[in-house]
């Protein structure tokens, strides 16, 4: 009801329509969450005004934390364990009255736990998550956890629990602290959005790095004596051997958290000072499947749904590791994911669990390769087959039969544009005319960094590149600030830039004449292709993303 309440009055501030409300309302029955959640997920709303909203329905008052105005003294009232468990700063205080920022102000119990720990009395404000995760990651600097720890490394009582209940709903102060330790670290990770965990050893200490919209961030380092606890304790989880040490490993965590599944996929790797540890984190709650929200021009997204609903033919995406291929391919088969087609999927490994569609999970130790896997598809009545990536000639070959004989095929390479898949493709041994009948389009992408839509301001750009990045004298080009919404990077959130080439007449014609990539380049510009520099300049043209971020992710 209160979170109807919060909706029904963000309508009625004119923050939001009815059918976002309504659509919101749509996506938490779906993917779960809170509706605030949401509704700032899919952009309807930002984070001040739902706390705004929050506040104005509970009667509580609002606080800005700015980190230069805050007293350390103040904020380390409340244990750093504590804080991150219920994402709560201490902020003023007045004799026996503390006051504290919270993002969720109905919590009671956290407000209760807080008073019992520090004496005081508590006087809740409401303050956005993400301003209070900042303060936290100021002004603590070594947790709790981990001072629990060393005090016990230091009496020699500390043992690595060995269990594989991988059950982690928060941060109890009954586990053990190694415990405590590494579940803190997956969940603060899950929260902040964060896309892969790296945990590095070094002579002297273990540094941490949270992977935040493509860039890594440094977070408190672990210190050297955890090496190895934290190293085994991952590698339990993931149903690893823990005695060996001397080549990688891979493995899956499975946590609950906050009422739903995440996966953390985990490789390890032998370093000269200790294993490497990296997690991607499988959130399916952050899955978005959307395709009209990815950043397609409406030329491109025409094209694109156009081949992807085609009953035959090849649609390869194509881009460098971590430019959201795999999400555009999972969202193009939840769009044409219908009870009157079979899809079946060959995946290495599979990322996410898609309802209603065949997911193979390709294994080359057992000789479930790819290629095995689509020849096995081709006996089990298909319409639809995805291939996570065509490597080698075998399952090329077999990918473009398929798709001459009737079938739908999506899969993904690994090249820089558009148009040197196709060349990457002869060169792997596949015959130019038979590219030409199969393909039906191919799509490079990138992700791009966007700019803070709360602190962007417009910039000069150097003169020397306002020629190179078409900028005219009335463009108006937007660069980074800083905010405690952005964590201070200026940046927040990704949009996609895409290539999207149609195997048109005139380009198949110039693939059977043997054209290189620089003849089909041309040809494709020419039937409306838009190359991914230009795309990246029209978003950046419309203030989403920077200068910078089109130089460093495209070329001209």
């Amino acid at each position: 009801m209160a979170e109807a309440r919060i909706g029904n009055l963000l309508v009625k501030n004119n923050k939001i329509s009815v059918e976002q409300l309504e659509e919101a309302l749509k996506r938490q029955r779906d993917k779960g969450g809170n509706l605030g959640g949401n509704l700032i997920q899919l952009g309807y709303v930002s984070e001040q005004d739902l706390y705004d909203a929050l506040a104005k329905q509970l009667g509580v008052q609002t606080v800005e934390l700015k980190v230069d105005e805050i007293d350390e003294d103040i904020v380390n009232i409340i244990p750093a364990e504590v804080a991150v468990k219920f994402q709560v700063v201490a902020f003023d205080k007045n004799g026996r009255l503390l006051k504290v920022a919270i993002a969720d102000p109905t919590n009671t119990f956290a407000l209760d736990s807080i008073k019992l720990i520090t004496g005081y009395k508590i006087e809740a404000y409401i303050a956005t998550e993400s301003s209070i995760r900042l303060i936290i990651d100021r002004i603590y600097k070594t947790t709790e956890a981990i001072s629990s720890i060393l005090d016990d490394f230091e009496s020699g009582d500390l043992e690595v629990v060995e269990d594989t209940d991988d059950e982690v709903e928060g941060i109890n102060a009954d586990d053990a602290p190694l415990v405590r330790l590494v579940n803190s670290l997956l969940v603060d990770a899950v929260k902040r959005g964060v896309s892969d965990i790296h945990i590095e050893p070094f002579e002297k200490e273990v540094r941490v790095r949270f992977r935040l919209d493509g860039s890594l961030m440094e977070m408190p380092p672990l210190p050297n004596k955890l090496k190895a606890a934290v190293t085994s304790r991952l590698k339990i989880m993931s149903d690893l051997d823990i005695s060996e040490r001397r080549v990688p490993q891979d493995g899956r965590i499975k946590i609950r958290m906050t009422g739903k599944t995440v996966e953390f996929r985990v490789s390890t790797l032998p370093t000269l000072f200790g294993e490497k540890i990296v997690m991607r984190i499988l959130d399916q709650g952050n899955l978005t499947l959307d395709l009209t929200t990815f950043g397609f021009t409406e030329k491109a997204l025409h094209d694109f749904v156009k081949a992807i609903e085609s009953p035959y033919g090849m649609v390869l995406v194509t881009g460098p590791t971590g430019s959201g291929k795999t999400t555009t391919l999972y969202s193009a088969l939840s769009r044409i994911n219908k009870e009157d087609v079979n899809i079946m999927t060959a995946e290495d490994p599979v990322e996410y669990n898609l309802y209603g569609i065949n997911q193979v999970l390709v294994r080359n130790e057992v000789g479930m390769t790819f290629s095995a896997a689509l020849k096995a598809f081709l006996r089990q009545d298909p319409n639809i087959i995805m291939i996570g990536e065509i490597r080698d000639l075998d399952t090329g070959s077999i990918a473009v039969k398929a798709a001459l004989t009737g079938h739908l095929v999506l899969s993904t390479l690994h090249t820089n544009d558009a148009p040197s898949t196709v060349t990457r493709m002869i060169d792997m041994g596949i015959a130019p005319f038979q590219i030409a009948s199969a393909v039906n389009l191919i799509q490079a992408q990138r992700l791009l960094r966007r700019l803070c839509k709360d602190c962007k301001k417009p910039i000069k750009v150097p003169e020397e590149l306002r020629e190179e990045l078409d900028i005219k004298d009335n463009d108006v080009i937007y660069g980074p600030v800083g905010c405690p919404k952005c964590n201070n990077t200026g940046k927040k959130g990704r949009i996609g830039v895409y290539e999207v080439m149609v195997i048109t007449p005139g380009l198949r014609q110039v693939i059977l004449n043997g054209g290189n990539t620089t003849d089909i380049r041309k040809q494709a510009i020419e039937d409306g292709m838009l190359t991914l520099r230009n795309d990246a300049l029209l978003k950046m043209k419309q203030g989403i993303v920077d200068y910078e971020e089109v130089i460093r992710e495209t070329m001209t």
